[in-house]
């Protein structure tokens, strides 16, 4: 079937989905297939269950009345999110970066959606399955569009941009996350870096850190940049005014108080706030949109949890992220919690590097201002240390049920598979 027949039964439709227990009547399910699944056998159980229609490439399928027969459902499911994207007439905004990407992204579309009818990523939907699903959910009268790219090899981007097509994007910063994929910091910063290599080769416009060496080394040239930072040369002047518990930046001559936690959530405020006025929303509507985000699905929440303030920031780590989040916390001041533990796991995808990089971490512990170090994880374990320490979760759950501690300030990170947030029932 032609894309544009697909796409005409699509806008007959309200949701796309590709998993057949989550369907929505009047729905669009695509049969994608992985290593453990085949989702054309889920087929007929998607249009008893509301499904308009199936897209499957299984030829079993193929003269049932409710299944469209392509030749490869996960190519058909994102040459469609490409025709909508371009049959739709909203900008697309596409943001990638180590660090930040879902929180900037989340700030972006508050600060638009001051002005303009703009949709976003969902969660974080952001690979080459996610990204089509996002550009489906443009509807007719969307003006802005934003687009989280994720990757964790080369070419990644380059094909997530060739499916979005973004008229405008911006990195939120290179660091040490998938070194595994990208084979290193400089191949994490090539990888990256393809979403503006795409922008340029189409006379898009970028928005860039000017504080960024690497950044404005690349993009200061470039006629169709904008920037952000201290250097008055920068088309929005930037600053952090205090990151102690929340942040409070200054965007040329506004003030703006956050609730989010940590030093390096200030970039991706003033990411959003310079691509606010960059598209005309008024300052006080871009404040007021900042001012009023409130953190969560476990990044940079301050929670307060019985006699303890929380820092759950549990949702993925990466040694980059994790350095500036210890400095941070150790740094971090409170009125009457005086006692500062951090309960931190393993990072994952890190290769040959990996055992390196949990023992720099260690390193950075031993000098920090940090009362109780709690490591979990079988990478932290194994390094060179004598702080508190445990395989895995279980390991630490057995010796920690309940949590026992004086009223405390407890930082928790680690990656996704770590599932960290399990720390908190410990703790009430």
């Amino acid at each position: 079937m032609e894309i544009s027949a697909l796409h005409k039964l699509f806008l007959q439709t309200k949701s796309v989905s590709t998993d057949s227990r989550k369907i929505g009547s009047n729905s669009i399910y695509f049969a994608l297939s992985g290593e453990r699944f085949n989702g054309n056998d889920f087929a007929i159980d998607a249009l008893n269950n509301g499904a308009l229609y199936a897209v499957v490439d299984a030829i079993k399928h193929k003269d049932h009345p409710g299944c469209i027969y392509v030749a490869d459902a996960l190519k058909a499911l994102q040459a469609l999110g490409t025709y909508h994207r371009n049959f739709c007439k909203a900008k697309v905004i596409s943001l990638t970066g180590s660090n930040g990407k879902t929180t900037t992204k989340e700030l972006i579309y508050k600060v638009l959606s001051q002005k303009y009818n703009t949709s976003a990523t969902l969660g974080n939907l952001n690979n080459h399955i996610g990204v089509p699903l996002s550009l489906l959910n443009i509807k007719e009268g969307t003006e802005f569009a934003v687009i989280e790219m994720g990757a964790n090899h080369q070419k990644e981007i380059e094909f997530l941009c060739a499916l979005a097509q973004p008229d405008f994007g911006c990195i939120t910063n290179f660091g040490k996350a998938h070194l595994e994929g990208f084979g290193g910091v400089q191949g994490v910063i090539k990888g990256k870096s393809e979403l503006y290599q795409y922008l340029i080769a189409n006379n898009k416009t970028i928005l860039y850190n000017n504080e960024d060496p690497i950044q404005a080394g690349a993009l200061r040239q470039y006629d169709h940049s904008i920037s952000f930072g201290k250097d008055q040369e920068s088309t929005y002047t930037t600053s952090i005014l205090e990151s102690n518990t929340s942040v409070k930046i200054q965007f040329q001559d506004t003030t703006i108080n956050t609730s989010l936690y940590g030093a390096y959530n200030a970039t991706n405020c003033m990411i959003a706030a310079s691509i606010g006025r960059h598209f005309d929303v008024p300052i006080q509507d871009i404040k007021n949109a900042i001012e009023s985000y409130k953190p969560n699905n476990n990044r940079s929440e301050l929670r307060q949890i019985g006699p303890h303030m929380l820092v759950l920031d549990a949702y993925n780590a990466n040694p980059s992220s994790m350095e500036v989040a210890i400095k941070h916390f150790s740094e971090l001041s409170h009125s009457s919690l005086k006692n500062k533990i951090v309960v931190l796991g393993d990072m994952f995808e890190l290769g040959e590097t990996a055992a390196k990089e949990h023992q720099a971490i260690v390193a950075q512990l031993k000098l920090s201002k940090i009362n109780r170090i709690i490591l979990i994880g079988a990478l932290f374990h194994n390094t060179q240390h004598s702080f508190e320490s445990y395989p895995n979760f279980d390991a630490f759950k057995q010796k920690n049920s309940p949590f026992k501690s004086n009223p405390s300030l407890i930082l928790i990170k680690g990656s996704r598979g770590m599932a960290l947030e399990r720390v908190l029932p410990l703790l009430e």
